[in-house]
């Protein structure tokens, strides 16, 4: 998977190469996101600005920490051949202040924080999803401990 990156507004970091981890510790865990035809946009932003996205397209009125927009069903993620142009995956976005006030209420390093937003956040691009179903859930969070723990980083949900 290729991402394009954009921050505004964060810390100094190394956000870019956090991002290539993240995604390749999803790619690890969720074998359709290998696919290097894939390209994901990655926005490093502020409250204000997830806060108007998850208004416009989620109807609610409120920031959040991470927020993704699948182009691509799962199924044809799956039909998806390894040959040919590039194919666009979605769009995730992460807003920098709720992101660093719950990695300061978890006690976890904001890169820690965001490399499980990251995560999660390309899980969800994948199809998999946490809100409707709890066998599903426990699955993702399953495979966003696995990935995180490719990375180094502990079980975010203890």
């Amino acid at each position: 998977m290729n991402l394009d990156l954009v921050v505004e507004g964060w810390p100094e970091g190394e956000w870019d190469a956090l991002a290539d981890r993240a995604a390749e510790a999803a790619a690890g865990v969720e074998p359709l996101l290998a696919n290097a035809r894939l390209m994901t946009s990655v926005l490093f932003t502020c409250d204000e600005e997830v806060h108007a996205l998850n208004r416009e397209w989620r109807d609610r009125d409120e920031p959040t920490n991470v927020l993704s927009f699948p182009m691509l069903l799962r199924e044809e993620l799956e039909d998806l051949d390894v040959d040919g142009p590039p194919e666009m995956l979605g769009d995730i976005a992460l807003a920098c202040e709720t992101c660093a006030r719950e990695a300061q209420e978890k006690g976890v390093s904001l890169e820690d924080h965001v490399a499980h937003l990251l995560v999660h956040g390309f899980l969800h691009l994948a199809g998999h999803d946490h809100v409707n179903d709890d066998a599903e859930a426990d699955a993702m969070e399953a495979l966003e401990i696995k990935a995180l723990g490719t990375m180094g980083i502990g079980d975010p949900y203890r």
